[in-house]
């Protein structure tokens, strides 16, 4: 299975990848935990403990607290798929979070991208 690859990769390492996608754009550090933390119920220092441990990002879903109940609310493409129609749960978790960063990295306000 082709996705098993994406799932396997080391969260910190994509984790620089998201803060940089955001600050090319003018956007901060702080607002993409903000976003991360808001999707997977972690708090910063939950959220720091993740990159420390160097989990996949199967690990790091899956120790999530709680995904936000709003998340099913991301709607859009990305990567060519709309996420509201990917069919494994994993598999759309991780486009949500790249949704979500995607949007911040757009300029959208926060309190748009949070869906409430």
């Amino acid at each position: 299975m082709k996705n098993e690859r994406v799932y396997k990769m080391a969260f910190s390492r994509v984790y620089p990848l998201l803060v940089q996608k955001a600050e090319r754009k003018g956007r901060t550090k702080s607002e993409v935990d903000a976003v991360i933390c808001w999707l997977t119920g972690y708090d910063d220092s939950g959220l720091q403990a993740q990159l420390v441990k160097n989990n996949d990002y199967e690990t790091f879903f899956s120790e999530a607290p709680q995904i936000n109940p709003n998340a099913a609310k991301i709607t859009g493409v990305i990567c060519g798929h709309r996420v509201e129609e990917i069919e494994e749960p994993l598999m759309q978790k991780i486009r949500w979070l790249d949704k979500l960063v995607d949007e911040l990295a757009k300029g959208k306000r926060m309190e748009k991208i949070l869906k409430s």
